[in-house]
């Protein structure tokens, strides 16, 4: 996206995919060494199906699209927020799709920004509620 506004939709819709190997690269970058992120029998343990994504991957990868969608740079995102609705679950051995769904619900052209709703779903459940950024065009 260059300097004007757009309402493309078609530009804020991406499946994103995580499996184990991305989970463990993630918590090294990030330093969440949670075992609910990497330990099977540790997740069960704790009332978990399964081993699950971290809740800011999740964040970060919708936040990917957004990002995407001003032309690559994350310096013109300017607010992000969200509530954790559900787990994006990461069975051994599999690859998970996150589907990300952007909608431009205001456009500010004296300020020069979009807020855009976002929602975040894995096998049909919403993992992400509430989940907005405010760009700048």
């Amino acid at each position: 996206m260059t300097n004007e506004l757009t309402t493309d939709a078609s530009a804020l819709t991406r499946t994103v995919t995580v499996d184990r190997a991305r989970l463990v690269d993630y918590a090294h970058a990030s330093g969440d060494q949670n075992p609910i992120h990497q330990d099977a029998e540790f997740a069960r343990s704790v009332g978990l199906q399964d081993v699950i994504a971290h809740g800011m991957w999740t964040m970060g990868a919708a936040l990917d699209v957004v990002t995407a969608y001003v032309g690559g740079d994350p310096g013109r995102v300017l607010s992000c927020q969200t509530r954790f609705t559900g787990m994006v679950v990461v069975p051994e051995g599999e690859t998970v799709e996150v589907l990300v769904e952007g909608v431009v619900t205001k456009t500010d052209e004296a300020a020069g920004t979009q807020t855009i709703e976002l929602t975040a779903t894995c096998g049909g459940d919403k993992v992400l509620g509430r989940c907005q950024a405010v760009v700048r065009a």
